[in-house]
């Protein structure tokens, strides 16, 4: 009778669970905690490249074009944004010295309170295409956004978070910086290689009051903004935010690698020719949809 009853229990526990997962918008850990800690962004300077919507502190809003950002100012002051939103144009591309130069200005917004924040969030993607038919044009540009920039800015600014003792950066990456990615072989590279020296980064400075922390994403961009600052006010060093599939082979992947890679394998070739098409590279009939004829 007693197993009966756990049988049962377990059951019912693995039903529930299984039924989260699979309307999940973010791993577990990210979702149980719910809601933003407010005493760790209150007051804070938030500096956020590939600008997007406010989060309810003192805001730095980067990106190329100066129109769009002052369009954004406009949407998000008073109401998420309580403090004025200071506008900083910004073209990850354009070397160490101008990246050097950004840097002083963001710190000296807000009385040279200094950046709190750093919100890695441009990003640079071609039209998807094989591995094979990469251009070398492509490549330089992708890398230059997606991993030189970051890194420079980032290089450029933690010598300020360090003298103060504190800061955090924030990472906005991809799945397909951590499952392959077909059709995507140059852009997940670069969120590869974007991860891993962020990884290190916190590695090594940890101990000296600087956080980072990784966002894997797609999903719309209020809930992305949303979930991403409850990472962030939490600390938390990684966190996935994405819909089924994607969201099942980042854990097959990351927990069961021969499974994961097995999956990404069978459905390659099929997720390039749906781009070609431009169909849905997302869909579940990928794996399971029926052979041409």
């Amino acid at each position: 009778m007693l197993t009966l009853v756990l049988s049962s229990l377990f059951l019912s526990f693995f039903i529930a669970i299984s039924f989260k997962f699979l309307k999940a918008d973010g791993d577990f850990t990210l979702l149980s905690k719910k809601h933003v800690k407010r005493e760790e962004i209150e007051d804070k300077v938030i500096w956020i490249t590939g600008a997007s919507r406010g989060i309810g502190a003192k805001l730095i809003i980067s990106a190329r074009n100066e129109a769009e950002l002052q369009h954004v100012k406009k949407q998000i002051t008073g109401k998420h944004a309580p403090h004025d939103v200071m506008i900083l144009p910004l073209d990850l591309t354009l070397g160490e010295d101008y990246l050097r130069e950004a840097v002083e200005k963001a710190e000296s917004f807000f009385g040279g309170s200094g950046v709190d924040y750093m919100f890695h969030n441009a990003a640079f993607e071609r039209p998807k295409t094989t591995a094979l038919d990469v251009t070398e044009e492509s490549l330089k540009a992708t890398f230059d956004v997606n991993v030189m920039g970051p890194i420079s800015l980032t290089r450029l600014l933690a010598p300020y978070m360090l003298k103060r003792g504190r800061g955090h950066f924030v990472v906005m990456s991809s799945a397909a910086g951590k499952a392959p990615a077909p059709g995507q072989a140059v852009y997940s590279a670069s969120k590869f290689a974007v991860n891993g020296y962020f990884h290190t980064l916190r590695s090594e400075l940890c101990l000296k009051g600087i956080k980072k922390g990784s966002v894997e994403k797609r999903v719309s961009s209020e809930r992305c903004a949303e979930l991403a600052i409850i990472a962030a006010s939490h600390g938390l060093k990684e966190a996935w935010i994405s819909y089924q599939p994607v969201l099942a082979v980042m854990y097959l992947v990351q927990y069961m690698p021969t499974v994961g890679y097995w999956l990404m394998d069978k459905i390659g070739a099929k997720r390039i020719e749906a781009a070609a098409q431009k169909g849905n590279t997302y869909s579940m009939s990928l794996l399971f949809g029926k052979k041409k004829e």
